[in-house]
């Protein structure tokens, strides 16, 4: 009798810490989710200033007409990313297009002390910095996931309810390595 009732309570036990580690798991991969969430609402904040500028920058760089259009290529392919992995890349390539956009600005002394424009490149700047700690946000919360998926006991009940590893949202290469001061 006694050993059936300590069979009985280490059953409930083993239940309760499996229930308690797949909650654990659904609220990790919830946090994943939400942290993803954050970054499109951040990276449609971006897209939504880029019309706005290119618009301010088309009065004054009109004869610009090959990097307003791969801002305007780029914002697009940006829009269309699905995942980390392709949404990495095409922000990327959108990072590079509005560099080339701001270089432009340098020679049109009227444009870079316009206020419209000025405003407006403030707003990215903010953007961009909100952009860089919702990718940190994100990568933090795949980091805590990934390793609840693959940490004992998790990794049981992971592999036996179905939870994969997610993806990190990467930098490409060349914005890895040492920034380069010209004078």
């Amino acid at each position: 009798m006694i050993a059936l009732a300590v069979v009985a309570v280490l059953a409930v036990l083993l239940v309760l810490l499996l229930v308690s580690t797949y909650n654990g798991l659904v609220r990790k991969r919830g946090a994943v989710d939400n942290a993803w969430a954050q970054i499109d609402v951040q990276l449609k904040r971006r897209h939504d200033l880029i019309p706005n500028l290119v618009e301010t920058v088309k009065g004054y760089a009109a004869h610009e007409r090959g990097t307003l259009e791969a801002v305007v290529a780029a914002r697009h392919q940006a829009l269309m990313a699905q995942g980390p992995r392709d949404q990495a890349s095409a922000e990327n390539m959108l990072t590079g297009a509005l560099k080339n956009l701001f270089a432009v600005s340098e020679a049109y002394p009227d444009l870079k002390a316009n206020a419209n424009f000025a405003a407006l490149q403030e707003e990215l700047a903010t953007s961009e910095n909100r952009i860089a700690y919702a990718r940190q946000y994100y990568n933090d919360a795949v980091l805590a996931y990934n390793n609840g998926i693959q940490t004992v006991p998790a990794n049981v009940v992971a592999g036996m309810t179905g939870f994969q590893a997610r993806e990190y949202f990467q930098a490409p290469g060349e914005e890895r390595g040492p920034v380069q001061v010209r004078f």
